[in-house]
């Protein structure tokens, strides 16, 4: 967990005031500070310098590659960190499943599981600390609760812990692979196996530290899809995880030429709408038009539950966003098959005059 996600800065500030001492050698900026400051890395010392916190002989530091010189006079200021904590607020939550041990909830897409930096509020966390009186405190003050989490955009089923015991054993069941998650997805193009099993291994991506990609040498990462329907570009596909890969579903299909519908991240936005007809262009950016995110919900969760061993399965309904989607492209393929059998009718009827004639 890096540090970054547990404070925030405030607007106080240490001030350091700093000489480089006569017998010095010369020295980038960015090492020189790390080793004069205690707990301060280089990276740290890199984003001071953005940030205009650093001074040399009077002048801002432009460059953390700027040398130091005996004799030069540094100032630089830092900003005293705050601990992240999670403040009630009063968010409605659209509940599926509750008992004293735990809660199940339906996230709408948008909604971030837990507070971070730049994430203060309006989050899973916040919702939860107004809503339970006791939360489980495995995950630290900013978590409470938070056993496994969802993307941003992602809606779907999220599991609460209300206790530390309950947190636990949950942990242990994602870990040891004992809870089934079934997500419903829309991708584009034509799937052409009906099922079919993704095994590539995954990890963060060299290029871009946000996102992830298909690597030799990444995690393994397991995904099975059934492809429900089909419609002229995109399909509706069920798909179980067998791991837990951070952006797997979106990085696999993605890698098979088949991302996720909407997904900005991993050329489900506008990358596809170049290979379709003008119609069909027409029509799916109608569709994105209606869609600010990938169109990616988790469905349906399936384990023995942590206290009773109760095989307990929970579904949480496409959200409205994806139903309506999903009702423009199967209205869109009825009208296309009433219009082929009315053109077959057409010719059945010409071929008859003819005879007749």
């Amino acid at each position: 967990m890096r540090i970054d996600e547990l404070y925030e800065e405030t607007k106080e500030f240490q001030n350091y005031k700093i000489v480089a001492p006569a017998q010095f050698n010369t020295e980038r900026i960015d090492k020189y500070l790390s080793t004069s400051i205690a707990y301060v890395t280089r990276s740290r010392v890199c984003k001071l310098i953005e940030m205009n916190y650093v001074e040399m002989n009077g002048s801002l530091v432009k460059r953390s590659s700027q040398k130091v010189h005996a004799g030069d006079f540094l100032s630089v200021k830092i900003p005293q960190m705050r601990r992240l904590r999670a403040e009630a607020e009063a968010i409605p939550l659209d509940i599926i499943y509750e008992d004293e041990h735990m809660l199940v909830i339906n996230k709408p897409p948008g909604m971030v599981v837990h507070p971070a930096v730049g994430n203060r509020s309006g989050t899973l966390v916040n919702a939860l600390a107004n809503y339970c009186t006791s939360l489980s405190t495995v995950n630290g003050e900013y978590r409470p609760g938070i056993v496994h989490r969802l993307d941003k955009f992602t809606s779907g089923i999220i599991i609460a812990a209300k206790n530390d015991h309950i947190h636990n054993l949950l942990a242990r069941k994602f870990e040891y692979r004992k809870i089934k998650k079934t997500y419903m997805a829309l991708v584009w193009g034509d799937v052409k196996e009906k099922k079919a099993e993704i095994i590539s291994n995954i990890a963060r991506h060299k290029g871009d530290r946000k996102k992830y990609s298909v690597q030799k040498d990444g995690k393994y990462a397991e995904t099975h899809y059934e492809v429900l329907e089909k419609f002229d570009f995109m399909s509706l596909v069920k798909i179980r995880i067998i791991t837990g890969r951070t952006h797997q579903i979106r990085v696999h299909f993605s890698n098979m030429g088949h991302p996720v519908v909407g997904d900005m991240e991993y050329g489900g936005r506008n990358k596809k709408l170049k290979s379709l007809s003008p119609a069909h262009r027409k029509q799916a950016i109608n569709i994105l038009d209606s869609l600010n995110r990938q169109a990616l919900h988790s469905f349906q969760i399936e384990f023995n539950h942590p206290h009773s061993e109760e095989l307990t399965i929970i579904q949480a309904p496409l959200p409205a966003d994806i139903e309506k989607i999903l009702d423009i492209l199967r209205k869109k393929s009825e009208d296309i098959k009433c219009e082929e059998l009315e053109n077959r009718h057409q010719i059945s009827d010409i071929g008859h005059l003819k005879i007749e004639n």
